[in-house]
C-alpha cells in the first residue's frame, strides 16, 4: 500500500445549473482521505459556492449526494476553506466510486483545489 499525497485543481469551476465540476473520483477498491478543499473567488462580484460529496460506493444505502457547503458566500478577492482540518473518507467499490464535486453561482468566477491522501 503506497500512500500518496496528491492534489487536483480546476480554474473556472462549473456554474450551478445542475452540473458540477468533478474534482476527484475515488479509485476502485481503495480509500482516499480528503484533506482540504479551497475555493477562490476570481471575479469582480461576490459569488456563492457548493461543495458536494457523491457517495456511490455503498450498495446497501445507494447513492447519496451530501453537501459539505451549500450556497456559501465567497466575497470578491476572498477564499473559502470548505474542508480544512477534518478528514473525510472517499471510497471506491464495484458498486460505485465516491466523487467530490464543486459549483459556483456564476460562470468563470471561481477556482478550486483539492488535496487528498490516496490509497490508504
Amino acid at each position: 500500500m503506497a500512500n500518496d499525497f496528491k492534489s487536483n485543481s480546476k480554474s473556472n469551476i462549473a456554474i450551478d445549473s445542475g452540473t458540477y465540476s468533478t474534482m476527484y473520483t475515488a479509485l476502485l477498491d481503495k480509500e482516499t482521505i480528503l484533506l482540504e478543499v479551497d475555493i477562490a473567488n476570481t471575479s469582480a462580484s461576490d459569488v456563492t459556492v457548493d461543495v458536494k460529496i457523491n457517495k456511490n460506493c455503498r450498495a446497501t444505502t445507494g447513492v447519496d449526494d451530501v453537501f459539505l457547503v451549500k450556497s456559501a458566500p465567497v466575497p470578491v478577492g476572498g477564499a473559502l476553506k470548505a474542508v480544512s482540518g477534518q478528514k473525510i473518507v472517499l471510497e471506491g467499490s464495484s458498486t460505485g466510486l465516491d466523487t467530490i464535486t464543486v459549483a459556483a453561482s456564476a460562470a468563470n468566477a471561481a477556482d478550486c483545489i483539492v488535496s487528498y491522501l490516496e490509497d490508504v
